[in-house]
């Protein structure tokens, strides 16, 4: 038993690693929003997260699971999304300005809107409406078709990446960060798919030289304006680098620890990095990007201090 609750915990280990090396990869590319690190972080950054939330997938009961999506997760969105609006409000005041919200009742109508109408501080805001929606698809499907293997997946999965490419080629009107819903659903099912085969020493072969290629020689990806950069291509070489990720966040995870709290911060870290950025622009980068992952981290902890700021902003009911 005591071999067994260690293997648990080891598997646990590896997710929050690979959730750590994932956010600090996200912090990164938009402190430098230009150059070589912003150029290799966006070649798999946000696809990471899409695969990780796939390959830990279990099919759960279609409307509980729904619910508990949209109350809980949807609930810790709006609270990050008014706390930043009455942070920027604070800021901007300060410093003579106006907050980039300030024509109320009109400015009701952007912030419902999200996604594509949210800039700044605010820019990553499109990411959990687009996992929240995304989630409750895959699983309504997964509760009709539980193996990711099975023919059924061999027509929807192709269906989906093909909608995502062609309304993401027609448009970057994103409410809620929808737009990106398609790739989403093909990255649940992607790294669900993955799970199920495991992995095999003959991967290593393959995946090294395509994420070799998507780090350095495709175009990069920018999921929220519905951009994936070559057809296929970059985002083979985001899979592949994700997970080479995953396999080294397993069999190094003891080395790679200091991650793990950042894994589990990750999603507080998500919400407020940007803000931090925004505010401090005028600090060298390096100072930026430690201030930018260990605010949010120590927000983190804060709200995890008291049942009341773990429901609403954490998610977390219990």
């Amino acid at each position: 038993m005591g071999g067994e609750r260690a293997a648990a915990v080891q598997r646990f280990e590896w997710v929050d690693v690979a959730r750590g090396i994932g956010i600090v990869a996200v912090v990164i590319g938009h402190v430098w929003s230009r150059g070589l690190p912003h150029t290799l972080t966006y070649s798999f950054h946000m696809p990471l997260f899409f695969l990780l939330s796939g390959y830990l997938f279990r099919p759960k009961p279609v409307v509980a699971f729904a619910r508990s999506q949209i109350v809980w997760q949807g609930l810790s969105y709006c609270a990050f999304l008014a706390l930043l609006v009455i942070v920027d409000t604070l800021i901007e005041g300060s410093r003579g300005g106006r907050g980039i919200f300030h024509t109320w009742p009109a400015d009701i109508g952007r912030l419902a809107f999200g996604g594509s109408k949210l800039r700044g501080p605010f820019t990553v805001f499109w990411f959990l409406p687009c996992l929240i929606v995304a989630r409750i698809l895959f699983n309504a499907l997964a509760a009709r078709f539980p193996d990711p293997l099975a023919y059924a997946w061999g027509i929807i999965a192709p269906i989906t990446l093909v909608v995502a490419y062609v309304i993401g080629r027609a448009t970057d009107m994103s409410p809620l960060g929808l737009l990106t819903v398609p790739m989403a659903l093909f990255l649940l099912w992607a790294g669900a798919a993955l799970n199920v085969l495991g992995w095999r020493k003959w991967m290593i072969w393959v995946l090294a030289p395509l994420s070799i290629a998507g780090l350095f020689l495709f175009p990069t990806l920018n999921m929220k304006a519905g951009d994936y950069g070559w057809p296929i291509l970059s985002m083979a070489g985001a899979i592949a680098t994700s997970l080479l990720i995953f396999r080294a966040s397993d069999l190094w995870a003891t080395v790679l620890k200091p991650f793990s709290g950042l894994g589990k911060a990750s999603l507080v870290i998500m919400y407020l990095h940007v803000p931090v950025i925004h505010y401090l622009s005028y600090l060298p980068r390096p100072i930026i990007l430690v201030l930018a992952t260990a605010i949010p981290l120590v927000a983190y902890y804060l709200l995890n201090l008291t049942r009341p700021t773990r429901a609403i902003f954490l998610g977390q009911p219990r």
